[in-house]
């Protein structure tokens, strides 16, 4: 199981995609920032995507977010903030 940490800049407003995979498996490690959301995103969109595991960061404990199974349909981990913000996760490969 291969961990690296990643940071990216995720602009306020709508939901931003942080990690995508088709036929994936891996995790993704989240603390900061306090408030923000994430999510995994199954599908091509609406109306035949769907949601899977929304969790709100609180700044003290580690999210963490699976694609696994789902992903044979395209999936993404997305983030939603209140302000932009430089996020630092942890992407964790857990398959092939």
């Amino acid at each position: 199981m291969a961990e690296i940490q990643r940071t990216k800049f995720v602009k306020a407003g709508d939901w931003r995609t942080l990690e995508s995979g088709w036929n994936a498996n891996f995790s993704c490690r989240f603390l900061r920032p306090a408030g923000a959301k994430v999510k995994v995103r199954y599908g091509d969109g609406w109306p035949f995507g769907w949601n899977s595991q929304q969790k709100t960061l609180d700044g003290e404990n580690l999210k963490t977010v699976t694609v696994g199974g789902g992903s044979v349909v395209y999936a993404r981990v997305q983030m939603k903030v209140q302000q932009d913000a430089e996020v630092t996760y942890t992407y964790i490969a857990t398959g092939p």
